[in-house]
């Protein structure tokens, strides 16, 4: 398909450049793998100081002012490393050129100018596509991503001729929620404001421009897709997305397998594939002597990556291993998150050593050898828009465990017996986020795990899983196609 389709891909972070979460690596992958489908996809990112430390000297196309800001703006172009994807900065120095995270300080407080330098950036996201920055280049469509971009949709609703919108709700517990005078200082058109604008209960909630003006919505998965548009994940906006269903889609992320994957992997001491699972029984060594875990080398062996927070169930765990390890289960944690957590895991370590181990913090290449060294990967979360990391294991033939919501739902099909019969099954699922129903999916597994045929055969089916972003970016695609006819 030749370079017709023009996409602005609007994004507060992208993987290598700057990461807190998921929608680095969507940015990442999903433009890298549009690219390759022939469509004229570029990024614009906020020039963060980090950022520009990374990537030689951008191009400059334009400076100018914009409403809201005191600061001059620059716009420069670069490219995304290791791409070819061009990639738009903003530069506004006095928002940007700071040391700590994109949101917030290195001692994890939100600056408190977040709504100034992202409407800023906002602003600047919606004039380049209008055509007002770039002489040589205007997109048929905008992707925003988050509360960081959902002023875009928002203003470009208020031109006559516009490009078409796609809002993406990564995770809808994070809205962009500050006070109403907010609203004033950021000198925003007044028709924003309102009930069927930008305010919610008396604030000023980003989020909402890109729920009510964006032409479409979509989530991280479709199960993720349902259940925002319910009281308990909906965090007050259900009615406006169940007022916006037939508007709405869950489209599942996809993962880089060229960065994922057992057969060149270069952080795992053996190799593996699904007709060659030798591999992964090195592996495993390998994994027990790194953490010191003693006792019967096949014994199963489960593990958790992850924040140690409430959202990610870490607490379930710790709660079921009373009874877990009764069954000679051995378990090894990697993650960092709430002290009361982490002080838990290293106190259950402590007392169960040789059985239980963790590493407190995050450690990429450890990561990496947990997921093809563990046997069981163990994900209750409480809710999860996507998750990766069971893809990932999948992949790996380490078969996960997870709680049935978001995208855990849609990208692991429970090992029931008319699913094992069919040779459907992927993994264990488990309802509701209790320890008790952990336990007993685990237990599910370890009965299967015993049968070493049939367990074998479904550690192969996993890997055989296709959640390649080249998949997503086709679903993507399609949505952009339908945004632009209607």
């Amino acid at each position: 398909m030749p370079h017709e389709l023009k996409i602005l891909f609007t994004t507060s972070e992208i993987h290598p450049l700057v990461k807190t979460g998921g929608l680095a690596d969507v940015a990442q992958g999903l433009s890298q793998a549009l690219h390759e489908l022939g469509v004229d996809v570029r990024l614009c990112l906020p020039a963060y100081r980090a950022v520009l430390e990374q990537l030689a000297a951008p191009h400059q196309l334009a400076q100018f002012h914009i409403a809201g800001c005191r600061f001059p703006v620059r716009l420069l172009l670069s490219r995304l490393p290791a791409t070819d994807v061009p990639l738009y900065l903003v530069d506004i120095p006095q928002y940007y050129d700071r040391v700590g995270g994109p949101y917030g300080t290195a001692e994890g407080l939100d600056w408190p100018d977040n709504p100034q330098r992202f409407a800023a950036f906002s602003r600047v996201c919606a004039d380049l596509a209008l055509g007002r920055l770039d002489p040589h280049w205007q997109p048929d469509l905008v992707h925003a991503n988050d509360w960081q971009t959902a002023l875009v949709p928002a203003l470009l609703s208020l031109e006559m001729r516009r490009p078409a919108s796609v809002f993406t709700i990564h995770n809808l517990a994070y809205q962009g929620r500050f006070p109403a005078d907010v609203f004033r200082r950021l000198a925003l058109p007044e028709s924003l404001w309102g009930p069927d604008g930008l305010e919610f209960y008396g604030d000023l909630v980003f989020i909402k421009g890109g729920l009510l003006f964006a032409d479409w919505l979509t989530t991280v998965s479709p199960t993720y897709a349902q259940e925002i548009q319910t009281p308990p994940f909906g965090y007050g906006l259900d009615p406006i997305l169940r007022w916006r269903k037939e508007r709405l889609v869950g489209i599942l992320n996809g993962v880089d397998y060229h960065q994922w994957d057992p057969r060149r992997d270069p952080f795992i001491p053996a190799h593996y594939d699904p007709d060659h699972l030798g591999g992964k029984a090195r592996d495993k060594a390998a994994l027990r002597a790194h953490f010191g875990i003693l006792g019967d080398p096949d014994a199963p062996l489960a593990a958790f990556i992850g924040r140690l927070v409430d959202q990610k169930g870490a607490d379930l765990i710790l709660d079921a291993l009373p009874h877990l390890l009764t069954r000679d289960l051995r378990l090894v944690i990697l993650g960092s998150g709430d002290a009361d957590l982490e002080m838990r895991v290293r106190r259950t370590a402590d007392a169960h050593p040789g059985q239980v181990a963790a590493h407190l913090g995050y450690n990429e290449a450890l990561a990496h050898l947990i997921e093809a060294g563990a046997d069981l990967f163990l994900m209750p979360s409480r809710f999860e828009p996507c998750g990766l990391n069971q893809i990932y294991s999948l992949r790996y033939g380490t078969v996960p465990v997870v709680h049935r919501t978001g995208g855990l739902a849609d990208s692991v099909v429970d090992a029931s017996p008319e699913n094992l019969a069919q040779g459907t099954a992927t993994g264990f699922q488990f309802a509701p986020a209790t320890a008790d129903a952990l336990a007993g999916a685990v237990h599910r597994a370890l009965h299967l795990y015993a049968d070493r045929p049939r367990w074998e055969a479904l550690m192969r089916r996993g890997m055989a899983q296709d959640f390649s972003w080249q998949r997503a970016a086709g679903h993507y695609l399609a949505l952009y196609r339908r945004a632009l006819g209607g």
